[in-house]
């Protein structure tokens, strides 16, 4: 099996006027990222997470005609995507466990947990809810919004180019880790990596948003899972 990071598809740029499009999608960007830091940084904006998913959908929907855009669509093979998904999760766990961690200890206090992590232990009803929360709030959410959505936009700028994915991915990975502001430094940087990671699942299932969505639930299932058992304590 063969993976390749370049789409066997190209995705249409959405307008007969390139310039207009990419315009709106840099506005549209613009405005994700105050998005992200208002709410996070400011409290000044609600939830980014719940703006950013309908804004993304919307957005998609009017300027591209179908969701598949953003690489909501039915892969080819489910398998290749589990397999993504689950190489990505395990690198990002080990790589933030036994490198980010370690190194951002020496300059910076430990990522803060959210609130929810500290009840999971030993509790099953608030584990189970937790998964809930982790599948739809996170898996889907922060997918659609960050990978889905802002990726988008931010490659519509250089009219969806290869190129333009990947530099859409460092700037969006940015953004992503202050979305989890409330971590602290060290979260930021970890959150950020993770981002690289999820939009490199993204491009290896060729810009298959499932890949980065089932990624994402198993990292944090597994952050879960750890959490009920106690294994990192």
């Amino acid at each position: 099996m063969q993976l390749s990071v370049v789409s066997s598809a190209k995705i249409p740029f959405p307008s007969a006027n390139p310039l207009v499009s990419r315009t709106l999608s840099a506005f549209e960007l613009l405005l994700g990222a105050f998005i992200v830091v208002g709410h996070n940084v400011f409290h000044i904006v609600p939830n980014e997470v719940i703006v950013l998913c309908v804004l993304g959908l919307l957005s998609i929907r009017l300027r591209d005609g179908r969701w598949s855009a953003m690489g909501f669509k039915r892969p080819a093979l489910w398998r290749r995507i589990f397999l993504i998904a689950l190489s990505a999760a395990a690198l990002r766990i080990l790589l933030g466990q036994f490198v980010i961690e370690p190194i951002t200890g020496f300059f910076w206090p430990a990522p803060t947990a959210p609130a929810l992590a500290n009840e999971i232990a030993g509790n099953v009803k608030i584990a189970l809810l937790a998964l809930l929360l982790v599948w739809t709030f996170a898996a889907f959410g922060e997918e659609i919004s960050y990978r889905g959505y802002l990726l988008t936009r931010a490659a519509d700028i250089g009219e969806r180019s290869t190129t333009s994915y990947w530099f859409g991915i460092v700037l969006v990975s940015i953004l992503f880790g202050y979305g989890h502001y409330y971590k602290g430094p060290s979260g930021i940087v970890d959150s950020g990596i993770a981002g690289l990671i999820l939009g490199t699942a993204y491009m290896l299932a060729g810009r298959n948003l499932w890949a980065s969505i089932l990624t994402h639930g198993f990292i944090d299932t597994f952050g879960v899972v750890d959490a009920f058992f106690g294994w990192s304590s």
